[in-house]
Formats: structure tokens, C-alpha cells, sequence
């Protein structure tokens, strides 16, 4: 298949805020794919390409100065190879075979070629094509039950394998997909409350109530000695957190896959900054900063399988193997007891609580109500537009944020994009404002007269004491009090909190 065709379909996307629609032109693009080209296009679709980051940024993609194919020529095939190469280049040399393979790729593409390659490449697809409509239009090519797509995409941790075996799979093969230790699965994730007292009325029974840690997202996968570690995002870092290995392989077991949180602690056993965590996590060097792990599920154990059991089943099996690093919580129905829980949890310095049914089977992503999170401080994820620079003390470096929510949809603007609610410079610490001067610029768009304008995909938490109504704003809503609470380099900014949620605010 010709890269144009591709091109053509995210335009389709792109230009309806239509969910149908989107999963019609979707699907109509995939039926007509070979079976080795469905996997580099849905990595395309999502600007997550299968080779993963392929050593080339802004600052590359940039200083490209060439002519731009007049027709179409590249098909999906070429530009995967393509991919490879770049993703291969490495040693002495390799800075400029990557040039001239950059350059030969977008001489070779048309200018809308190019225009959605740079996207591919830098992650920055926003199309409205995120992956929950990628799996209906899975769903819609293939014929197969919408359940049986979603479970294979989960637990085979990758939405183009889960496409391949959907589209061109032998009969029954997709249906046969299943846990396999050491291959990452899907998270499961919670939805949000505003009280401790709605999440357990929303649960409606008996629920497990737990610390919400301040921390990054863990699985940990163990067989024999084997051992592997992944984030949220399913990369593999287990050559970063000896530690954490060190506590897998200490268990009772033969093989399991785990669920948990892992952050750092200080002298007196607190919760350090999620910063100070972040930067151990992330940093290829080992550090004396200690990563210690809590886990929440177990999702496979010696041989048995348990997404499809209850929760409780679930709690019980990992009670018996890892009670010493179990996240604290306690089973209860009761409001006051549970309110009490994350009482005890902000005094130790955690976010608050998540609130769970013990009824609750193991779903990839935020499917229903039977995970809630609740934090009395509200917190979201939203994404850096822009940075304007600071006056007085700050003057000369980079201060005040623009501040986006993610419109999937596209009810106030081109759908994928995001809208401004705000501004803040509150939290900043001198440290994040050396390294926001120094970082912003490498990522600009272009400058005005007051603040650097920046690709869209820095993702930063940011406290609000609520939202307001506002006419500035194109969404119609503007943040109070928002001050920063860190950078949130683990999540990708089509991961950050909708315009949605925060308009159900106002509410």
C-alpha cells in the first residue's frame, strides 16, 4: 500500500469529530492492507512506530532543508525500512548515515507525506485516532467480537500484533492469545472521584480501599530467575532497578506476574518527591536513591492464570506470596473507615486512596467503575503549549506555562488537539526553572514577543482548587489555583487529562 493512501485516511480522521466515522475510514484503510503491513500502520496511526525511538528529534527534523517528492511514491514497507535504518544507526558514523537517511526519506515523500512522517516520528499524531477507536475499527475490519479484539490487544501488549492476528490471523488465533510472563500486558486503570464517600457509594458493597502513591506505575514479570520490569508504557527498564529484581526474586514463587507502584523513600521512610523518583527511574545510571516496590494485583501464578478471577480471589493469592510488600489498604463498605484510610495516607505523604470492587476482573485501560481513584487534591495531567519568560527574579529565564487539556473528540478545535485553560509559574522550584530554560527552546515552534511557543508534548501534573467558567478560553473553562506539582516524563501527551473532564467540573 502506497504511504498516500495512509495520509489520506488521517486526514479523513482528523477533519470529523464523528466516533463512527473515524472507525469507518479506519477500518476501510485497514481491510485493504497486506498482512505485513498492518503493523508498521498502526504504528503510524499512533505515532508509535514498532521500532520504537529512533534516535531523531526536533532539532533534526528541523534543519532538514530538502525538495519534496511532486507524486506519491513510498509505500508502508518502504518507510518501515526506513525506520529500521534509522533506528539501527549507531557507533562512529552514525550521526550522519541517520542524516542521509532522514534526508532520502523526505526527498522521497511528498510534502503531506512528510508532514505526517515528522508527526510519526516525533510522536505527535493527533488525528483523534487514539487507540480506543483503532480497536473498534480492528473490531469492524476483522468481523470478531469487540471483547475478544480488546483482550488480545491487552495481553499481548501490542495493538498492531493484536490488528495483525485480528485481520489475518488463522481462525481462532486471536481468541488464543493469552498471558505470557515476560511479555508486558495493558494496565488496568481507574477513573476519578471527588470524595472518598462517592467512590465507595459507586462501588456499592464491600470494596478494597488503598494508598494512592505518588509513585510510577510498575510490572513485574518473573520465571525461575528471570526477571523483567516495565512502566506503565511497557519499556522495559529492569537493568535500572536492581532492587526491585532483587525483591521478585526473593519471593515464593516460580513464576508470577505483578501489579504495583514503586517510589523512593527518604531517611525517615517517607515518600520523596515523585521528581526524585522519576529521576531514579529514568536514569540508565544507578543511583544511591532506593526504589521500593508495592504491589496491588497479581495477574498470573505458577502456571494459573488470574485476570479473569475477582479482585478478592486476586488479593488473597498475593497476600500469601507478598504481604510484605503489599500496598497498605483495608476491605470495608463502611465511608467513615474508608475517609479514615486516606486521612492516614496524605498524613504519610501519598495522593489519597483508590477505592476497588472485590468483584472486579483485571481490564486493560479505564473501562467502567470498578477502580476509583480519589485525591482531595485535584490534580490533572495537562500539556506545555507555550512558556512565556519571567520578569524581577526570573528575568531571563522561562516562567509562566500555557497550559492544554487534550480534545479528543474535537468539539473546540481540530479533534487530538489541545486547548488552553490557563496559565501558572506556581511551584516552580529554581532547579525546574534552569531546566525549563534550557529545555523549551529545543522544542519550539516559533516565538512571539513574550513566551517561547512549543510542540505539544511535554506532560506536566498540575493542583487546581477547581475550574471556573471562562470566556478567554476556547473550551470555556480556565484553572484556579494552579500551581505545578512536577513533569511527568512517563506519560505521553495523548495521555493527558480531556477538556471533558475538566468542563465536568463546572458541574
Amino acid at each position: 500500500m502506497l504511504l498516500h493512501e495512509v495520509v489520506v485516511t488521517t486526514e479523513a480522521v482528523a477533519s470529523t469529530s464523528s466516533r463512527l466515522l473515524k472507525i469507518d475510514a479506519l477500518a476501510t484503510l485497514l481491510r485493504l492492507l497486506d498482512p505485513d503491513e498492518i503493523v508498521p500502520a498502526i504504528g503510524f496511526l499512533t505515532a508509535r512506530p514498532r521500532q520504537g525511538r529512533i534516535g531523531v528529534g526536533w532539532r533534526g527534523v528541523a534543519a532538514l532543508q530538502v525538495s519534496h517528492a511532486a507524486e506519491p511514491t513510498l509505500t508502508v514497507l518502504d518507510v518501515d525500512a526506513a525506520l529500521d535504518r534509522l533506528a539501527g544507526a549507531s557507533g562512529a558514523g552514525s550521526v550522519g548515515a541517520r542524516r542521509t537517511e532522514l534526508d532520502d526519506l523526505a526527498a522521497t515523500a511528498t510534502a503531506a507525506e512528510w508532514d505526517f512522517l515528522t508527526r510519526v516520528i516525533l510522536g505527535e499524531m493527533r488525528t483523534g485516532a487514539l487507540e480506543g477507536v483503532l480497536l473498534d475499527a480492528v473490531t469492524r475490519a476483522s468481523g470478531h467480537d469487540a471483547a475478544i479484539v480488546r483482550r488480545a490487544s491487552m495481553l499481548s501488549g501490542d495493538l498492531g500484533e493484536a490488528a495483525r492476528i485480528a485481520l489475518a490471523g488463522a481462525p481462532g488465533e486471536l481468541a488464543e492469545v493469552g498471558l505470557v510472563v515476560g511479555r508486558p500486558v495493558l494496565p488496568m486503570l481507574a477513573s476519578t472521584a471527588g470524595s472518598v464517600a462517592e467512590a465507595v457509594a459507586t462501588i456499592a458493597g464491600e470494596a478494597s480501599v488503598e494508598f494512592k502513591l505518588d509513585g510510577a506505575r510498575i510490572q513485574v514479570h518473573r520465571s525461575g530467575d528471570d526477571v523483567g520490569v516495565y512502566t506503565r508504557n511497557l519499556a522495559d527498564i529492569t537493568h535500572r532497578v536492581p532492587e526491585i529484581v532483587d525483591v521478585a526474586r526473593a519471593l515464593p514463587v516460580r513464576t508470577v506476574i505483578l501489579d504495583g507502584e514503586t517510589l523512593s523513600l527518604d531517611a525517615d521512610g517517607g515518600p520523596r518527591p515523585f521528581q526524585d523518583t522519576m529521576a531514579r527511574f529514568g536514569s540508565e545510571t544507578i543511583s544511591s536513591t532506593a526504589l521500593r516496590p508495592w504491589f496491588f494485583d497479581v495477574l498470573h501464578l505458577d502456571g494459573r492464570d488470574l485476570i479473569d478471577e475477582p479482585l478478592d480471589v486476586r488479593m488473597a493469592e498475593l497476600e500469601r506470596i507478598a504481604g510484605d510488600w503489599r500496598i497498605p489498604g483495608l476491605l470495608t463498605s463502611d465511608v467513615a473507615a474508608a475517609e479514615q484510610l486516606s486521612r492516614d495516607a496524605l498524613a504519610a505523604g501519598h495522593e489519597g486512596v483508590v477505592v476497588k470492587a472485590l468483584d472486579s476482573v483485571y481490564t486493560a485501560g479505564r473501562r467502567g467503575k470498578s477502580w476509583i481513584k480519589v485525591k482531595p487534591v485535584l490534580t490533572y495531567d495537562l500539556v506545555v503549549l507555550a512558556v512565556e519568560w519571567g520578569s524581577g527574579r526570573r528575568t531571563g529565564q522561562l516562567s509562566n506555562l500555557h497550559l492544554g487539556a487534550l480534545d479528543p473528540t474535537g468539539e473546540f478545535g481540530p479533534p487530538g488537539a489541545f486547548v488552553m485553560v490557563g496559565k501558572t509559574f506556581k511551584g516552580l522550584t529554581d532547579e525546574l526553572l534552569r531546566w525549563q530554560t534550557e529545555y523549551f527552546p529545543s522544542i519550539e515552534t516559533h516565538r512571539s514577543s513574550y513566551a517561547v511557543h512549543v510542540h505539544p508534548v511535554t506532560v506536566v501534573e498540575i493542583a487546581i482548587d477547581g475550574v471556573q467558567r471562562s470566556t478567554r478560553y476556547p473550551g470555556g473553562v480556565a484553572l484556579r489555583f494552579a500551581r505545578v506539582k512536577g513533569y511527568r516524563p512517563d506519560k505521553r501527551p495523548d495521555e493527558a487529562d480531556t477538556i471533558q473532564t475538566l468542563r465536568e467540573l463546572l458541574r
